[in-house]
């Protein structure tokens, strides 16, 4: 079976348990601080998925990090994966669970990059825009990029639109070539 597969269902599970005990925001919050330090602790990263490191000491490793800061459910996923000895899946399954709690929210989450900071106006207008598209509230995630030059690229689920400056000079640059 796939670790994308077995990440599902550990996710779906621990959704399932979370929303059992009244505790499921708390349970993404974790799985947030969980994929946050997976992203910027290479060192913990590596650790999990190391064959060398023994699945007992990468418990010891979890409970030191995590245990005085997560909920007990979060933790009993975090015991139950690492006694069947599958902790390199963990960051997998955080990344499930927070997709799966965003499709039960009806969160739709949308990429846009600038190039310059959006300001609250335009943050406001854009979100409005995707949620009356979508039918779902929007989670912006934003980058700035100055290469632009100008104007936006939006990135909802498998949906672009690109209306930057950038683009539409290369789109000008290829008419120039063609004639």
């Amino acid at each position: 079976m796939s670790d994308q597969s077995v990440a599902f269902r550990y996710a779906k599970s621990l959704i399932g348990l979370a929303q059992e005990k009244g505790v499921l925001d708390k349970v993404q919050e974790d799985m947030q601080l969980f994929t946050q330090i997976c992203q910027t602790n290479r060192d913990f990263s590596l650790a999990l998925h190391s064959p060398i490191v023994k699945h007992w000491k990468k418990l010891e490793i979890l409970k030191a990090l995590f245990q005085s800061r997560v909920s007990p459910v979060t933790f009993s996923i975090f015991e139950i994966i690492t006694k069947k000895n599958r902790e390199s899946i963990l960051p997998s399954v955080a990344r499930e669970f927070n997709r799966q709690y965003q499709e039960l929210k009806g969160i739709q989450v949308a990429h846009i990059t600038t190039a310059s900071p959006l300001t609250d106006a335009q943050r406001t207008q854009f979100k409005a825009v995707v949620s009356q598209q979508t039918g779902k509230s929007i989670e912006l995630s934003e980058t700035v990029d100055p290469n632009l030059i100008g104007g936006y690229l939006l990135r909802v689920g498998d949906n672009q639109i690109d209306n930057s400056i950038k683009s539409r000079l290369n789109d000008l640059k290829i008419q120039f070539a063609q004639s």
